[in-house]
């Protein structure tokens, strides 16, 4: 691709373009397309002439603007038509009858010149292959044979008119590189607009991110600050579950120590403050549990001992005249 010659579009000088990359080189500049403009001119005001300079159509004809050319940069397609017999090439109008008779393949062609309103542009043959050098576009576009015929006539259906360019071409390199070899095009080029808008809307989000930069001395603090609040919120989110779970465990030593708090409190040192730490309400929830199986033990040996007579009472008896006798009564 980069052996093809390809003028991109400046200014509205299509023709120049147009002509430039059907030759595949710089050989028309404006001034010389203007001089063939001013050439063309000269002999239409000769011919109008020949009716008499004192005529209407002849005063008419000299106020008119030139329609060969303008100031925008614009050729008629008498001044391309002229531009080409130099090198001795001639335009036929490619959906003319004369031409249509001849049932010509376009693929048998070599170059066609396409013209819509006021742009023109080239599709040629370089090689074995077509390629579409319309100089709005980024670069020389790919067109395969079976695409070519209705390529064409797609711009037909959009109100292009096709010349047809007869003639031998000028050698170039790139027809004779891609003689020898083929090549693929993965992607197809852009319009001219298209790509400077993207390069607009590109250049657009790097000044954004420039300016974000800036504002934090441009060391990339934005990302490391929200990292940073990142593991913030995680650890504040740890914090309030284990503050969740001491408050359930308070709770539940609360509702477990009703009506046992005297017990507790004999039994377990008390803690200063309110705020108790999970390690403390761990230690008053087993002391708790360990004295209430104490005094449960207590008392199922208490009832036992009781129901089986297992203690006895002493029992003085004295008789007169006699020493005191002790004796032991069991109780039943």
């Amino acid at each position: 691709m980069e052996s093809i010659f390809h003028e991109k579009q400046e200014g509205s000088l299509c023709a120049q373009h147009c002509l430039n990359n059907l030759l595949q080189g710089e050989y028309f500049s404006p001034v010389e397309l203007s001089s063939i403009a001013h050439q063309l001119d000269e002999e239409e005001r000769m011919r109008m002439a020949e009716g008499g300079v004192t005529s209407e159509d002849y005063r008419t004809f000299l106020q008119q603007p030139s329609g060969n050319m303008d100031d925008s940069g614009f050729f008629s397609i008498q001044v391309i038509s002229n531009a080409l017999k130099v090198w001795g090439l001639e335009l036929i109008l490619f959906n003319s009858p004369e031409y249509q008779r001849l049932r010509i393949d376009p693929i048998n062609e070599r170059s066609f010149i396409c013209n819509y309103k006021e742009h023109w542009f080239t599709v040629r043959k370089l090689g074995k292959q077509w390629f579409n050098l319309n100089s709005l576009l980024t670069g020389p576009e790919l067109i395969s044979d079976t695409y070519l015929a209705l390529f064409l006539a797609q711009l037909q259906q959009e109100g292009y008119s096709i010349f047809v360019v007869k003639g031998d071409l000028p050698d170039c390199e790139a027809d004779q590189l891609l003689q020898m070899i083929r090549v693929q095009q993965m992607h197809r080029p852009k319009l001219i607009g298209e790509e400077l808008a993207q390069l607009k809307e590109q250049r657009v989000h790097k000044t954004d991110l420039e300016r974000v930069l800036e504002a934090n001395d441009g060391s990339g603090m934005l990302d490391e600050d929200e990292e940073d609040l990142q593991r913030a919120l995680a650890l504040s989110r740890q914090e309030i579950d284990m503050e969740d779970e001491e408050a359930d465990l308070r709770r539940a030593i609360q509702l477990s120590m009703q009506g046992s708090s005297r017990n507790i409190s004999q039994d377990i040192p008390q803690t200063s403050g309110t705020n108790l730490t999970s390690e403390e309400l761990r230690k008053r929830r087993e002391a708790y549990f360990e004295n209430s199986r104490k005094s449960s033990n207590s008392s199922r040996n208490s009832s036992s001992s009781s129901s089986r007579g297992t203690y006895q009472d002493r029992v003085h008896i004295h008789v007169k005249g006699q020493p005191p006798v002790q004796e032991h009564l069991g109780v039943i």
